[in-house]
């Protein structure tokens, strides 16, 4: 089995992979402060969670946009483990192209949805990964990386009302039940998600109007399922995307 890890600036997901699509997937808190031992400890328990022995375990791919628990995990993994997990970053072959300033900028969780995306369904596209951040990102006709809008997220937005307000408490991001709020719980679930996917809407359509035309529209990250469904335009949703392009990359680059 191989061991994909996708380091988030808010939680880890790691998903185990004997084939293109995972046969769990296990998410645990991001903590910068933990050290290696206790990654492992935690990992490893995630592991026992799904039956999983370490011993099982037969390769490991990491792609991070958290640079000091890129070590941190990779240590974890060697130990509980016995493989040394290869990072995405410089000098790993992708197949695809990256059109931007500064490649080495671009965060590798967008990499790896670029690369599970003109693999498993096709370009071009725009993806949508929605975590601690939203991006948007563009991919030419030959699956190229064109360039990424960064959107603050939907827990961040929910966040930023209670702590930067008097009056309004923290509440749970569940289903509004209408966009028309008739307290303030749901006031504020209407603002943040039906807010949320008019942004996307919004922003597809500039995203046409610079590409020049339409493409198909694919979604990703733990909180894309409360919004997507909101959307106006057609969006595929695979929660997994990222730890699936990790797999990708991995069987090019063992």
């Amino acid at each position: 089995m191989i061991l994909a890890i996708d380091i988030g600036n808010t939680n880890i997901a790691l998903g185990g992979f004997e084939g293109e699509t995972p046969s769990f997937v296990a998410r645990i808190s991001t903590d910068a402060r933990k050290t290696s031992d206790e990654y492992a400890g935690i990992i490893s328990s995630a592991l026992l969670l799904y039956g999983i022995k370490n011993g099982d375990i037969d390769g490991a791919i990491i792609s991070s946009v958290v640079p000091p628990l890129t070590s941190v995990i990779k240590n974890a993994v060697s130990f509980i483990c016995g493989v040394e997990a290869l990072a995405v970053g410089p000098g790993i072959k992708t197949g695809i192209n990256i059109h931007c300033d500064d490649p080495s900028s671009v965060g590798a969780d967008l990499i790896c949805a670029c690369v599970a995306v003109n693999k498993l369904y096709k370009s071009p596209a725009l993806i949508i990964d929605m975590g601690t951040a939203t991006k948007m990102t563009l991919t030419d006709k030959s699956g190229g990386f064109c360039g990424v809008s960064i959107i603050p997220g939907v827990a961040m937005g929910m966040k930023s009302l209670s702590e930067g307000t008097a009056q309004l408490p923290q509440v749970s991001l569940d289903e509004p039940r209408s966009v028309i709020g008739k307290n303030t719980a749901d006031c504020m679930r209407s603002g943040v998600i039906f807010g949320n996917a008019s942004l996307i809407d919004g922003m597809v359509e500039r995203f046409f109007e610079a590409a020049g035309g339409e493409m198909p529209i694919y979604a990703t990250g733990g909180l894309a399922g409360r919004v997507i469904k909101h959307c106006r335009h057609e969006i595929i949703l695979d929660e997994d995307l990222v730890l699936k392009g990790l797999y990708i990359l991995f069987n090019k680059n063992k």
